[in-house]
């Protein structure tokens, strides 16, 4: 999911980083309670990824799923002058693959 202040994009969350503090962090918590403590402890900011790789609306699909496949990404957001237009995923691409065949 992108993070905007206006319109510019300035981190990405994902469900990841919402998994990797729940385990670094309430590993002593009940089950019961890890919702409560995690959304109460910590905020977007520390949670997001801050250092975020777009592409352009003119990105060719081939370049988009070559950063999705090695960076192991699920989500590119797409830019444009730093103002954020869109979203490409991994759904996306397969669904514009396999309308090629």
């Amino acid at each position: 999911m992108p993070v905007v202040s206006g319109e510019t994009i300035i981190g990405m969350l994902s469900y990841t980083d919402l998994m990797r503090i729940s385990y670094a962090e309430t590993s002593s918590v009940k089950e019961d309670r890890l919702e409560t403590v995690v959304y109460n402890n910590f905020t977007i900011e520390q949670v997001m990824q801050k250092d975020v790789v777009t592409i352009s609306a003119n990105t060719p699909i081939k370049e988009a799923a070559k950063i999705l496949a090695e960076r192991e990404f699920h989500a590119l957001p797409v830019v444009e002058d730093s103002t954020l237009v869109g979203i490409v995923t991994t759904t996306d691409l397969l669904k514009y693959f396999i309308k090629q065949f």
